[in-house]
């Protein structure tokens, strides 16, 4: 199931050259963003990015427009946690950006080590998360 949690305005900041959203500030925000979802759904602080597979960028955005962020549970591991996550305009509907495989890997904070991080797909699928309108 996709959740669309968040949004961002885009920015001058946020744009290319050629005027669109550049794709490394998007990237930026997918891996902060899945960050969030990982660490709410886990109820933990420590993870670390250890692999985003496919990236398709779809459409353009551009200044002024209001992107969101689609996220959901591909996969669960003893200390992984697999997402997908989905950009799209807020107004047009229309995917800016899929990036899939995802992955979060639970850590010791101390010795930096993957450490079980306790969750079953049913659990975290279990969970009510409150979507802005």
């Amino acid at each position: 199931m996709m959740r669309f949690l968040s949004r961002r305005l885009v920015m001058p900041n946020d744009l290319n050259f050629a005027g669109s959203l550049f794709g490394g500030r998007i990237l930026e925000w997918i891996d902060e963003e899945a960050y969030i979802f990982a660490a709410c759904q886990l109820e933990a602080k420590s993870l670390v990015t250890k692999h985003i597979g496919a990236i398709s960028f779809e459409t353009s955005a551009y200044q002024g427009d209001v992107v969101e962020f689609g996220l959901g549970v591909k996969k669960v591991g003893r200390t992984s946690l697999a997402l997908t996550c989905v950009v799209r305009n807020k107004q047009t509907k229309q995917n800016i950006c899929v990036a899939d495989d995802i992955v979060f890997v639970h850590i010791d904070p101390a010795t930096r080590k993957p450490e079980a991080h306790g969750k079953t797909k049913a659990e975290l699928e279990s969970i009510k998360i409150e979507t802005p309108e």
